[in-house]
Order: C-alpha cells, then structure tokens, then sequence
C-alpha cells in the first residue's frame, strides 16, 4: 500500500496538471452526488405528506413557564425544525392546502366518501355564503363597485379577499377570469345551471359564465369600511353652520351621483365628496366639519338622480365619502431635531395594536417612533426609526413588549396599551404564522392550545408590572381608542408635551389605517377558546381589571369578558 503511494505521489509531482484535473473531477463528483440526495430528500417528503396525509410544519417548543419567570420577560426559544430541509412560507402553504389531483379529478388523498361528495364551492362557504348565479351585463352591472380580471389565476377566494379588503358586502365572478365587487346586486337571480365556466386558477370550482355572475356574500368584520369604488363611506352628517368655509369647492350637478361627485372631489384634490342632493361639495376634515357626530342614515336617504339605488342627502344632511386623495397636513415625518430628555415606552403585550398606535403617534406629532427591537418589514413600510438605536432619544417613543422591574424602570414615561386578551391573542398568533397582515394557515392551529397556556399569562403579568414598576404610565385601551380616536390620540400626544392642532388630528383620523390592518374576510367560523381556556383567561381579565381600579383608573371595557 505504502508502494502505491509513493508512486502516485511520485507521479503528480512530474505531472502536475494531472494532479489538479484529478482534484477537480473529484470535487465534480461529490457535488453532483451531494445534489442528488437533496432531490431525492424532497422526493421522499413529497410523496410521504401526499400519501399519508400529513401536512409539512415547524414547532415551537416553548418550555413551560410559571407565572413568576413571566413577570420578568418573556423570551421565545429556539424554534425547532423536524424536516430535513427548509422550506419557504410559499411551498408550505402550497403542500399545506391543495390536494393533489389525478387526471380523472379526483383526489389522490384517503378521503371519506361524503367529503369526496363535497363541491369546492361548500367550502369556500366557510368564508363567504353563495348567493346565487345572476344575470350580468356590460352596460349595466349587477356589482358596481371595483372590478379587476386575471385570466390566468384568477380563484373563487382570490376574488373575495379582494372585495373584503375593499369594504365590499358582495364578490361576484365572470367568464371565469373577472372579479366585480359592490354592495347591492342590482340584476335579477337566474339557475345556477347557467353558471358553468370553471375559474382560470382552479379547474374544480365555478366562476360564473358569459354575462352570468356567481355571487358570493361576505362576512365581514365591523371593521371592514363601507366602499363606493376606491371611495370609503363616511356616513351621512348635519349640514355644517357654515358650508362655504368648511367645504370651499362646490358645484351643481343636477344628473347627481356618487360616482360624478367623487371623481370631481378627487381632481380638485380633496380627501373628501359631500353630496347634498343636487351640490357636490369638496373639503377636508376641519374643526367646522369633524365627522364626528353620524346621524341615521335614513335622513339622507334621498335618491340621486343619476344613480337609482344610491343616496346623495339633501340641503340639510349630507352624504359624506372619502376620496383616495391624500390629506397631507399630517403626512410629514422626521427624527426629533435635538435628543429629548425623556425616554418614553410605548409599551403592550404583542398583539394588542402597537403597530397601529405608532402610525397614529408619528402622524400626529410629525416625528418617527423607535423600537426596542428591529424588523425589517416595518422599516419597509415607512417606520424610518425602527433601524435607529432605541436609546439615541432621536424618535418621540419606543415600542417595546418588555416586561419586569429592570426593563421598565429604564423609561422615564410609558404609554401602555392595553386590549383584550381573546383579540390579542388571536391577533398575535396570525403575526406569528402569517406576519403583520397575514394569518395563520390551518395547519398552525394544532399549536393553538400550547400558545394561549403559554401567552396568556404574560397577558396578566405584563400590565401588572408596567402598573407597579412604570413612572408616569399612562393606560390606554386599544378599544376606546378605535372608538373615540380623536379624543384617546389627544391624550397621548400631550404626554409628550406637544401641542398639536386639531386640524392636524383629524387628518390623522382620515389616514388612521395605515399598511397594517388584516382583511375582514378570513375569521374562524368556530370558537379557537375551549371552556378551560375561558376560565383562565377571564380570571386573568379579573386580576387586571382590579388591579387598575386601586391605582384609580377605570377597570377594563365591558366587552372583554362578562364579570
């Protein structure tokens, strides 16, 4: 053996070229062997998830916590991965949710019979309710809102998020590849035999056919606006003392309509169209027209003339929409000038809106918020402090989700931000598997039960530190402020010693959205909360509840839970 080396050393050295082409042939052949068992690892992981049924996940392995070790801080662990490789978001979600179909159509799965007898149709009516097949046509459509057609991918779900995320009571679909939405269906119902093109993007469910709408009813959240196209409908009003300084543009148009007097608002540039019966008004919202007192719609239920099924008010109650023009007297943001003297925490357990609560704060005082922490997406999106370093006192407050004695005593003022435990929880857990504005796959929802026994209780422990550690802490319910914005946003602003306009508020009111608001159209059509997680968490609602009234504050909103 020792001979045989000798002698290929021998031989490498007179030939040196030989050598390297040697090392390079052998590098060759370990990276295409290397390659092969990768593809052969997915291979053998595709087949088993398509053959066994399994869907492919991560875990979070939280180790059990008291409720003492919460009161210090919680620290998420490592998160474990069980699959030989990492996958992207996109394929999990892909191997997650589509079955796998045959060439006959059927599904490769072991499903029951009567699941096998289930249309796609039923189950995307856990989402939104069919309506019906409706007659359609392009002179007069029976959705009049925003429409958009995607010949290629266009999918029954596809075109419903995007009518929900719009406000929209009604999606419909066409020639399987157009969307339509609105919030009247002005056509007659027709039989659903009518209603055979398969969608683009899903060759096993229907989307209407040719001048015919299948129509599906949205549930939507209360939180989801009311839309006439891009237009968000900000309900019907009194008729201001002065109209001529609170709305500075009008005009006549005796062939009213919602549409006409939008589209006018919106070339002169005004965040807001008034209709007042046959006068189009255009303004903003100021101190002469707040928006803040609705008044029954009824009394604005006067028909435009050019519009059949909308109304236009009259001279004494005005109809009043939002425009997609942006109200710029609150849109400026910069780093404080000079470094302040005051560090102050905008401090919530996470998911209790944060995120939200720092949009208002930097439209309303004009300067960027800092985080305790650093995420990408939210710099992406215009939070410009996120990169900058929490203690440089260059932004007006600092977002953190800390909790115990040392953490907190280091601000010299918070605001803490607290909502209700079942939303924020449920808001949380859709961050954590969707991120800011996506939720939560079917398939994450085994993990449910071990993170609400987990989270919960540092719900309880985070305020009560913040209540006994903070100095200067001012409690807001993320509630009342979705309520009465105007009014809880004012008091937040004045812990910064700023003195802000009202005029620069009610901006911040018509822009209070921002990029990070869900889709009111997924929500779980069944209870995630099982009797023995209720009973903890409405004991943890008790401990808050109390222990806010004997620092004399007033206890938690009633709609958290029944006491």
């Amino acid at each position: 053996m020792a001979k045989l080396i000798v002698k290929c050393h021998r031989y490498f050295r007179r030939k040196p070229v030989r050598f390297f082409t040697f090392i390079i042939l052998y590098l060759t052949a370990g990276s295409l062997v290397f390659l092969h068992s990768g593809f052969v690892g997915e291979t053998n992981v595709s087949e088993k998830e398509s053959s066994t049924g399994e869907t492919v996940s991560y875990r979070t392995d939280f180790h059990s916590l008291s409720f003492l070790q919460l009161g210090k801080g919680f620290k998420e662990p490592a998160v474990t991965q069980n699959l030989p490789r990492r996958y992207g978001s996109w394929l999990k979600e892909i191997s997650r949710e589509s079955p796998r179909w045959n060439k006959s159509g059927s599904s490769n799965r072991p499903w029951t019979r009567a699941l096998k007898g289930r249309t796609i149709r039923e189950q995307e009516e856990n989402k939104a309710k069919y309506i019906g097949c409706y007659m359609d046509n392009t002179q007069q459509r029976a959705l009049r809102g925003a429409s958009f057609f995607d010949y290629k991918k266009m999918t029954v779900f596809r075109c419903q998020d995007n009518c929900a995320e719009r406000g929209y009571l009604y999606a419909g679909l066409e020639f399987g590849a157009e969307c339509y939405c609105g919030h009247k269906i002005q056509a007659i119902n027709v039989s659903d035999s009518e209603c055979t093109m398969e969608c683009k993007g899903e060759k096993n469910n229907v989307c209407g056919g040719a001048n015919r709408l299948s129509i599906y009813r949205l549930e939507l959240t209360q939180e989801s606006a009311r839309r006439y196209g891009n237009a968000i409908f900000r309900g019907c009003f009194q008729r201001p003392e002065n109209v001529s300084l609170a709305l500075p543009v009008s005009a006549v148009m005796w062939n009213m309509s919602v549409e006409r007097c939008v589209d006018f608002c919106t070339e002169k540039e005004f965040s807001l169209a008034v209709l007042a019966g046959t006068i189009c008004h255009c303004g903003f919202p100021t101190t002469h027209f707040m928006l803040h007192e609705r008044e029954d719609e009824q009394l604005c239920a006067q028909r435009c003339i050019g519009e059949e099924y909308e109304s236009c008010g009259n001279t004494d109650y005005f109809i009043v929409y939002q425009t997609q023009v942006q109200d710029n007297r609150c849109m400026d943001r910069k780093f404080l000038p000079a470094t302040s003297s005051q560090l102050i925490a905008l401090a919530s357990f996470p998911g209790a809106g944060n995120t939200w609560a720092r949009h208002l704060i930097e439209l309303a005082t004009g300067y960027y918020s800092g985080s305790y922490y650093f995420d990408g997406s939210l710099y992406n999106k215009g939070f410009k402090g996120e990169k900058d370093n929490w203690k440089s006192r260059r932004t007006i407050c600092i977002k953190t989700h800390e909790s115990g004695k040392k953490e907190i005593e280091i601000f010299s003022a918070a605001i803490l931000l607290i909502r209700n435990p079942y939303k924020a929880l449920m808001a949380e857990f859709n961050r954590k598997y969707g991120g800011h504005i996506g939720f939560a796959s079917q398939g994450h929802w085994k993990e449910w039960p071990e993170f609400v026994n987990n989270y919960a209780p540092w719900w309880v422990s985070h305020t009560l530190d913040w209540l006994k550690y903070g100095k200067k802490v001012l409690v807001v319910h993320f509630e009342d402020l979705k309520h009465d914005l105007f009014n809880q946003l004012k008091r937040m602003v004045q812990l910064f010693d700023f003195n802000i306009s009202d005029d620069r508020l009610l901006c911040v009111e018509s822009q209070k959205d921002g990029n990070f608001k869900r889709s009111g159209l997924r929500k779980l059509e069944y209870d995630p909360y099982t009797p023995e997680m209720r009973k903890m968490i409405n004991s943890y609602i008790k401990t808050v509840d109390m222990a806010l009234k004997l620092q004399n504050l007033t206890g938690v909103p009633d709609e958290y839970a029944p006491r």
